[in-house]
Order: structure tokens, then C-alpha cells, then sequence
């Protein structure tokens, strides 16, 4: 089966509606239309959680369920995009991108990330809006309730965003360097990105390797600047068993420079620091971290 299959738990997860609830909404409103499966389980496609999402939506705003089932899908859908735009709430506005990421909505997905950009700003955006629904989304990838071709296509437009507010930001001189990278293998930059944006934006330099760095290519680079700093996520590669291994190399190679770790690889793993790896709980404490270095004079 090539369409994504929902199970009405996956449908929780997501709307927030529990699946008690859920349940009632179907008896009594005839608002989902449940497939079986040839042993007789229950499952639901795209097009029931593209509607449950926008439904979820309007009801926590006040819209009243029996309201909303006497609305066709055009209806419903424009309620959403009114809603959307006017709301500042931050849990409205995830709820908003989800749906955006089911339909594959980019036009809609850019504009929901431009007016909160506009309204509150790139980093409060990033921190209150962006990072609960990677997170949200980031469970459900894993359990198989949405495909990587969504994950993907969210994870794309997220990372445009960033690299035009990095952009944006001017390095005047002054300030400590930092090298950020990912391991061979290491795709997820989201959070690097991230940080590159708040080191830059307080004024240091970055160095900015990326994805899968090659370890020749990390040596070569460190030799030519010898950064204060080197900077890692790591999410999947290396996996559990390389990981430690991965890190005291890391510390004995770079050992004039402190090594900033964080990731679903390094946090809440048995694993032991050397003294000179300071280890990242949450990817948004570089900026408590920043604020604890001395400002940055800039050269004139």
C-alpha cells in the first residue's frame, strides 16, 4: 500500500483529540470513515487525518463540533486558513504546520513560518513553534505515522529559513571561532543550522562544515583556523556503539579547543566526557551558553 495508513492512536497523537473522543465524533457525526484492513483492523488514510487536523484545529478555538460536521471540506478548510492567520497562539500555529506537512502544502507551510518569522521574530519562532513540532513530528516519523518524504519536505523548508537568517547575519570581527560539523553519515542539521544562526547573531565566528563531514576534512579545517570551539549533533551516526569511541577521538585530536555535544546519541547515554566536552542538554541552551562568554569587541 503506497498511501500512508493511519491507526486511530497515530490520530491522537497528532490532533490531540483523544481517541475516546474520536470515537464518538465518528458515531455520531459521521465525521471519519474507518477502512479495515483484510484481517478486519481498523485504519485511516491521509485524507481522514488531513480532516481530523483541521477539525482538531477549529475546535479548540471555540468552533462547536456539531458546527463543523454540517461544513463540506472547501468550508472547513477555509475556516483553517482564516484561523491560522489571525491566531498567536503557539500550539495553533504547530497544529497548523502539521496540516501543512500532511497535504504537502508548501505555499501554506511558507506562509505559516513567514508571519510568525514577522510577528515574533526568527529565534522565538525557531524555540516556541519550530522545535515542538520537530519534536512532535520527529516521534511519529520514527513509529512509522508519517513517511520521510513528509519529514523531508518539512525539513527542507525549515532549513531554507535558516540559512537566510544566517545569511542575514554579518560577522564584523572579534568574537570567538567556532567549527560546526556533523559526523560521516550525520544528516540531521536542523539543530546545527540553529545554532550557527545564535553564535553568528551574538557576534562570533562560524565556521560551518555541515552534513556527513569527512574527518580528513575536519582536521584540515581545524589545522588552518584553530577554532576556540568545535560543535556537534549527533541524532544517528555515529550509532550507540561507535559513539564513544567517536568522542574520545574527538577530544584527544582536539584537545585545545572545547567540544560542544548534544543529540539523541550523546544526551541520557552511558557514556564518559573528557574534561574538555561541555554537553548540550537542549540545542537552544547555546544561547544561555553564549551569554555566559565574554562579549564581543568588534574590530573597528
Amino acid at each position: 500500500m503506497n498511501v500512508s495508513t493511519y491507526s486511530i492512536k497515530d490520530l491522537e497523537q497528532l490532533s490531540g483529540i483523544k481517541a475516546h473522543t474520536l470515537r464518538i465524533w465518528e458515531q455520531r457525526y459521521n465525521l471519519l470513515s474507518p477502512k479495515r484492513t483484510d484481517t478486519n483492523i481498523r485504519f485511516y488514510d491521509d485524507d481522514d487525518l488531513k480532516l481530523i487536523l483541521n477539525v482538531a484545529l477549529l475546535n479548540d478555538n471555540g468552533y462547536k463540533i456539531s458546527k463543523i460536521a454540517k461544513m463540506d471540506l472547501p468550508e472547513i478548510r477555509a475556516e483553517v486558513v482564516k484561523l491560522s492567520e489571525r491566531t498567536l497562539t503557539h500550539d495553533d500555529q504547530i497544529h497548523a504546520l502539521t496540516i501543512c506537512m500532511i497535504e504537502m502544502d508548501e505555499e501554506r507551510f511558507d506562509k505559516v513560518l513567514s508571519t510568525n518569522i514577522l510577528k515574533i521574530g526568527f529565534e522565538q519562532t525557531m524555540l516556541n513553534i519550530i522545535y515542538p513540532f520537530m519534536s512532535k513530528i520527529g516521534v511519529l516519523w520514527q513509529t512509522g505515522a508519517i513517511n520521510p518524504a513528509q519529514e523531508h519536505f518539512m525539513s527542507n523548508l525549515v532549513r531554507q529559513k535558516l540559512i537566510v537568517a544566517i545569511d542575514g547575519q554579518i560577522y564584523k570581527g572579534g568574537g570567538k571561532k567556532f567549527l560546526l560539523f556533523l559526523p560521516e553519515g550525520e544528516l540531521h542539521e536542523i539543530s546545527l543550522l540553529f545554532a550557527a544562526y545564535l553564535i553568528k547573531l551574538k557576534g562570533h565566528k562560524v565556521f560551518y562544515l555541515g552534513q556527513s563531514t569527512p574527518r580528513a576534512d575536519l582536521e584540515l579545517i581545524y589545522k588552518m583556523h584553530q577554532p576556540d570551539y568545535l560543535m556537534t549533533v549527533i541524532t544517528t551516526s555515529p550509532g550507540a556503539e561507535q559513539v564513544q569511541e567517536y568522542i574520545n577521538d574527538l577530544c584527544s585530536k582536539y584537545k585545545e579547543s572545547e567540544i560542544i555535544l548534544s543529540g539523541y546519541q550523546i544526551l541520557g547515554q552511558d557514556l564518559s566526557f573528557p574534561s574538555n566536552v561541555k554537553v548540550m542538554n537542549y540545542i537552544r541552551n547555546i544561547k544561555e551558553y553564549l551569554e555566559e562568554l565574554d562579549p564581543v569587541v568588534q574590530e573597528k
